[in-house]
């Protein structure tokens, strides 16, 4: 499993978006499609809402790859 760890400036950050500047998608729109094809977990449920709003302390998980959401200290 590869865990990534992702430091939350602000509220949230949309599922697309979070998807694209981790690396896991290489393309907002290959994010997208991925979400809408239901391959993305987001705390152990599956998450069709591509501009679903990830907030500190959330896992979102697609395949073999995790990234842990968390707070910038």
């Amino acid at each position: 499993m590869n865990t990534i760890p992702f430091q939350l400036r602000g509220e949230f950050i949309e599922l697309h978006k979070l998807l694209k500047v981790t690396g896991v998608c290489a393309s907002g729109g290959e994010a997208k499609a991925l979400v809408e094809s239901g391959a993305v977990q987001v705390d152990g449920q599956r998450e069709l809402r591509k501009a679903g709003k990830i907030r500190a302390g959330q896992l979102v998980q697609t395949g073999s790859t995790r990234i842990t959401v968390q707070p910038v200290p």
